[in-house]
Formats: C-alpha cells, sequence, structure tokens
C-alpha cells in the first residue's frame, strides 16, 4: 500500500512522511477516526514506507522486496491483532489472531483496505456474536516483538480495533508501549475513543482522522473503479465520508454486504418504524401495528447489523435536527429520504436530540452484550413515541 493509494487525507500523509524524513517516529501511535477514513489503509503505507529500501520524500518504491511483501501482507516483521472469536471451524478455547491470518489477508486485499467490522465478523462466521482481542494473543505479540527484526528496520505491530482490548490483554501490552523494544512501532486503530482502555489511551500519540470529503470519494470512484460521474457522485453523497461504504454502495467490496438497494431497504424500514413510534405516541391502541415493525428492526439476528440500524437512525436524527435549525444545504438527501425529512425534523429539535442520542447509544449498549433485542426495541420504541412529544422551545413559546 502506498500513500498515493489512499483516498484523500492529504494533511495526514505528509504529516506522517515527515515524521520518517525528520527520523521523529513515535513508537505508539492510536489512529482514531470514523469507518471508511482510511485508517487501517493508512496504517499500512505509512509502514510500508518506513521500511522501503528506495523511498523518495513522496512515497515508498512498491517494487523493492519490502514493499511487494507488504503488498501482499507476508512482511516477517509486519504483525497484527484483531478481534476474533470462536467459529464453527476454529474450536472455543483459547482462539488465536494467528489462526485468522489467511482470511485476514485475503479481506484486506478483497475491501481495497477499507474495511468495517461488521464485515470482518462475517467473513469469518462470528456475525452474531462479539469480538476481542485476548489476553494469549497479547502474550504472542511480547514474545515475538521480543526477538530482533527479521529483515525491516523496524517491527510493525497494527492493533485493528483495539478497543476489542478487555483489561488482561491491554495490561499484557502495558510494558511495550512504554519501554518496546528497539525500532518497534505500535499503530493503534480505533472508532472509538471511549471504549478505548486509559492505560492504553495514555501511552499512545494520538493522531485524528476526519471524515472524508465527498470530492475525494467521488474523484476515487470515478478513477479507480470506473463509476460514472453521476453515480459516483451518488454514492459519495451518500457514504457521507466513509469510503468503506462508498466501495459497498459501488459493489467494489468483496462481501457485497451493502448495495444502494439495501441501503433504499434500511430507510423504508427506518421510515416506518418512525411512523408507527409517531401514531403510538398519539393512540396505544395501534400498539400492534408497531410490535409488525420490530422484525423487520431484528432482521436476520445479527447483532451488528442490529446495531448498524440503530447507528443509522442516529444519523437521519442528526440530519433532520440540521435541516429544522435551518441548515438546509448541509442534508445531502434527494428523493423520498430528502422527503421523509422535511416533513419528520419538525419533531427533532434541540429540546429532545440528547435523549434520542441518549437512548439509542443506551441500546447499542445492551446490543453489544447480547442483550434480548427484541425487547431492547420494543422498549426504545415506546422511550421514541414519549420523545417526540417534547415540544420544541417555538412550540412552548406558542402556548
Amino acid at each position: 500500500m502506498k500513500f498515493s493509494d489512499i483516498v484523500g487525507q492529504e494533511p495526514l500523509k505528509q504529516r506522517l512522511k515527515r515524521t520518517v524524513l525528520d527520523n521523529r517516529v513515535s513508537h505508539a501511535q492510536l489512529f482514531l477516526g470514523p469507518e471508511g477514513s482510511g485508517k487501517l489503509a493508512l496504517a499500512l503505507a505509512y509502514a510500508q514506507y518506513i521500511n522501503c529500501r528506495k523511498r523518495t520524500p513522496e512515497d515508498s518504491c512498491g517494487e523493492c522486496p519490502s514493499c511487494r511483501k507488504y503488498g501482499k501482507l507476508i512482511h516477517p516483521d509486519l504483525h497484527f491483532l484483531y478481534p476474533i472469536n470462536s467459529t464453527k471451524d476454529v474450536a472455543s478455547g483459547k482462539v488465536l489472531s494467528k489462526e485468522f491470518i489467511a482470511p485476514w489477508r485475503e479481506f484486506l486485499q478483497q475491501n481495497n483496505y477499507y474495511v468495517s467490522l461488521p464485515d470482518w465478523y462475517e467473513k469469518i462466521g462470528i456475525e452474531k456474536k462479539q469480538g476481542f482481542i485476548n489476553a494469549e494473543d497479547a502474550d504472542g505479540i511480547n514474545r515475538t516483538l521480543a526477538y530482533k527484526a527479521y529483515e525491516a528496520e523496524y517491527k510493525v505491530m497494527i492493533i485493528w480495533m483495539v478497543e476489542k482490548m478487555n483489561i488482561t490483554s491491554a495490561n499484557k501490552l502495558l510494558k511495550n508501549l512504554e519501554e518496546p523494544p528497539d525500532k518497534t512501532l505500535f499503530i493503534l486503530i480505533s472508532e472509538n475513543q471511549e471504549q478505548i482502555i486509559a492505560t492504553i489511551l495514555s501511552r499512545a500519540q494520538l493522531i485524528k482522522f476526519p471524515r472524508l470529503h465527498d470530492a475525494d470519494i467521488q474523484q476515487s470512484l470515478e478513477q479507480q473503479h470506473s463509476i460514472s460521474t453521476a453515480d459516483a457522485s451518488k454514492i459519495a453523497r451518500l457514504a457521507d465520508g466513509n469510503y468503506t461504504a462508498a466501495l459497498m454502495l459501488a459493489g467494489k467490496t468483496g462481501s457485497g454486504s451493502v448495495s444502494l438497494e439495501t441501503e433504499r431497504d434500511r430507510f423504508i424500514t427506518f421510515r416506518e418504524w418512525m411512523r408507527r413510534c409517531f401514531t403510538i405516541a398519539g393512540n396505544l391502541k395501534d400498539y400492534d401495528k408497531l410490535q409488525e415493525t420490530i422484525p423487520l428492526l431484528i432482521g436476520d439476528g445479527s447483532r451488528e447489523k442490529q446495531k448498524e440500524m440503530l447507528a443509522y437512525g442516529l444519523d437521519m436524527f442528526r440530519i433532520c435536527l440540521l435541516y429544522n435549525v435551518g441548515n438546509h444545504h448541509l442534508v445531502k438527501l434527494d428523493g423520498e429520504e430528502l422527503d421523509f425529512v422535511k416533513k419528520f425534523s419538525p419533531y427533532i429539535h434541540p429540546q429532545n436530540i440528547e435523549k434520542f442520542d441518549e437512548e439509542f447509544n443506551r441500546a447499542i449498549f445492551h446490543i453489544e452484550r447480547n442483550a434480548n433485542a427484541n425487547i431492547i426495541l420494543t422498549d426504545l420504541s415506546h422511550l421514541i413515541a414519549r420523545i417526540l412529544k417534547i415540544p420544541s422551545t417555538s412550540e412552548t413559546k406558542k402556548v
């Protein structure tokens, strides 16, 4: 992976290259940002650049033995940790990341190195479970890093979704994070700073990744994937700064779990859900109609997809709030979605948005911990009905 392969993020590329050229590579760095912002792809480009034998001020060469091995993810001094769990092929007990290294490499290459946690879980067959980074893996990494590098200048450890480490596994890595072996680089990748154990967070240099610009996503889709200008523009708008989502919407990833069609299905489900919640807010006799919607939210039982649906809901509330307060130019929707936002936005305002955020995040928290989805979503629906009744300041003044 070269810097030139990364979509957007030019300031971060320049910053990382400068650390190498000035010989100021921090031994532990935390790449923090939303899904699809290029954290993992840029981590690999950075590691490849550090160890390239013929690098220029602009990029790695892509041709030397080190770059070729990085391109295939088989460099002996490149190591990974990522969330795992037992599967039908890997028995329960002390499962290790190395048992998943073949599907991991395939997963990254199939998806152009822009990947999501739900798709990784689906790839290894644990979409109805929660992945984790366990203590046994942390022990293994400590042993591996204790040895000298095989052939590179730097040994590189990339920990993808470091927030999935528990206290035990995190504590096992602390010594290496504080006093790493010579020429060792830890790149920690995360999408949720609040879930990272504090002792890990405090020992890494923080590098924040913003969402990608629509123009960068559109340009990449057109130039790298031969998407028409009209389709690339629409996909970039729907992706909202998430290149992983853009590739899925364009059908350019290995999983193909999301498309423009399934994105529309998600909108239709959400719209129907809100309509039912709005109805029971005025008449509890329509409770049975609400119950018809809950199975659509539960779907196939995948916890990650349920969380995605709730995250989609939070995003729609944010968009409605923007429209409500007059920031119409920030609403990148059209057709039925825009029509829905126009009609629903009067009920999403500064007086109730925090309650929506609180209750949806609470529901996500409980789903992550394998609580009963039917109970959670039914309870959430009644809470939504109540929150929709909260008047806005303008309505209060009218009264």
